[in-house]
């Protein structure tokens, strides 16, 4: 037997169990290795909260996942805000064909056009989530948040975006401009299992992300607590009086957050 074919006799196949025990193994050793970068992603949304500011988050593609797990639903913060391509359209006035655009994430200029729909305050704190950490319109808004004055958290890829090259002009990744940087751990590519046929299936990087997410949240609510502070959490709109406890609390954002049918 050629040496070839012994490697491929001994190559576990693709199958739900290995995705499952490897998978889970990452997310083991990442609950470890994050521990530092969570406490110091979760102080900047503690002091976010604190100091009356704003969570906005924005991520593009399928990183809005993420972006959902910190804006908007029950047991998150109250004050966080979901930027959106659709923003362009839903409150910039833009036609609705303009979102098929599959070439719109590369177009200069469109990250600062969602910064300004937004109008976010000195003290809101932006949080960028990219798997790559290199596309035009990812780096344009963290640039131009640092530009602003606002800090910043990333989360992404350092196994990606360390492997491809910068395209933006400034010659920046999402990672280089980050006060904190979250790593997802997610392989170049994001795809786990590599095929024998050439090519890989199963991304890991929504299930890391969103272990980073709630263990931030998690780490943010523990340090407002620590320091006297009521942690503005959403209670599920379908439990009695949820949805109407939760319209209590956005009062205090009221203009600030947005919370379009997704």
């Amino acid at each position: 037997m050629s040496v070839e074919s012994a490697n491929e006799s001994v190559t576990e196949p693709v199958s739900a169990d290995r995705f499952a025990r490897e998978g889970l193994a990452v997310l083991n050793r990442l609950t470890e290795s994050a521990r530092a970068d969570v406490s110091a992603a979760a102080a900047l949304i503690a002091d976010c909260v604190r100091e009356d500011g704003v969570v906005q988050a924005f991520g593009t593609g399928h990183s809005q996942a993420m972006v959902l797990e910190l804006a908007g639903r029950a047991g998150g913060f109250v004050p966080t805000n979901r930027i959106q391509m659709a923003d362009l359209v839903l409150f910039g006035g833009d036609h609705p064909r303009g979102l098929d655009d599959p070439l719109l994430e590369r177009e200069p200029g469109v990250a600062v056009r969602l910064y300004e729909l937004a109008g976010p305050r000195p003290q809101d704190l932006f949080v960028v989530i990219s798997n790559s950490g290199v596309n035009n319109v990812i780096v344009e808004m963290a640039l131009h948040a640092k530009e602003r004055g606002h800090r910043l958290l990333a989360l992404t890829s350092l196994a990606h975006t360390n492997s491809v090259p910068a395209t933006h002009p400034s010659g920046k990744k999402l990672a280089d401009l980050a006060d904190v940087v979250l790593d997802n751990a997610a392989p170049r590519g994001d795809a786990l299992l590599e095929l024998p046929t050439g090519g890989a299936v199963c991304a890991l990087s929504t299930l890391t992300g969103v272990m980073l997410v709630q263990m931030t949240v998690a780490e943010a609510a523990a340090q407002l607590l620590a320091s006297g502070d009521r942690p503005p959490v959403y209670v599920s709109a379908n439990v009695p009086g949820g949805f109407e406890g939760n319209l209590e609390l956005e009062k205090r954002y009221a203009g600030r957050i947005r919370r379009t049918a997704t």
